[in-house]
């Protein structure tokens, strides 16, 4: 029975990715610079940082000052065009229906997250996050996730991580829960579940939970 989900945020519970990758392309614009928009998504798809840093490499631009127009030009965008991808919250709601519980391990600031949670009336869904400022060792070391089983005495048999990149998969296992991959971006890893969208995931939920006619 799956009664805990620990969730990615960004790419996984909420769509982040097109405004991600119009704030670098609006960065590199005002440098004069343009860059194709798939490879651009490929890149900050492994970590935004890490596009930030080839992006920045790439067009002999100083680091520090990219990322301070990509910074500006992001939060330009807003929270409201960053929705939750369809499905993300009847999960949720089902899990917390069902007496479980859901949290949140992501790379972004705490701020972020709390404005996208609270745009898009998440808050309510989530017992509690690791955000950037608790100084965990980012994803795939599985230190937060291991904090939270701890501080919330979780059942590893009974917890499920679901993200869209390897590293959220790796965190996962390391910290020996189950695994759930969600995107169909192609992985090295393998989870114990892979779905393109969360309708799949909750039904899957539903039947392995055994509320297919209760919930």
């Amino acid at each position: 029975m799956i009664k805990y989900l620990i969730w990615d945020a960004g790419g996984t519970l909420f769509d982040t990715y097109p405004a991600v990758v119009e704030a670098c392309r609006l960065a590199l614009n005002s440098f004069g610079k343009e860059a194709p928009s798939e490879w651009v998504l490929s890149l900050c798809k492994q970590t935004t940082t890490h596009g930030i840093h080839t992006l920045a490499e790439t067009f002999s631009l100083d680091e520090e000052t990219f990322e301070q127009h990509f910074r500006r030009s992001y939060e330009d965008i807003g929270v409201q065009y960053q929705p939750p991808f369809p499905g993300a919250e009847a999960v949720c709601r089902y899990i917390c229906e069902s007496g479980g519980q859901n949290f949140i391990v992501t790379h972004r600031s705490r701020a972020s997250l709390e404005a996208l949670l609270e745009a898009h009336g998440m808050k309510s869904y989530f017992t509690a996050w690791i955000a950037k400022e608790d100084a965990y060792p980012r994803k795939p070391d599985p230190a937060a996730i291991e904090a939270l089983i701890a501080r919330y005495a979780l059942e590893r048999t009974h917890c499920m991580l679901i993200g869209d990149r390897d590293l959220d998969i790796l965190a996962g296992q390391r910290a020996g829960i189950h695994t759930c991959f969600f995107g169909g971006e192609p992985h090295t890893t393998h989870p114990d579940l892979e779905v393109t969208g969360f309708t799949a995931l909750l039904d899957w939920l539903r039947t392995e939970n055994g509320t297919m006619d209760r919930i």
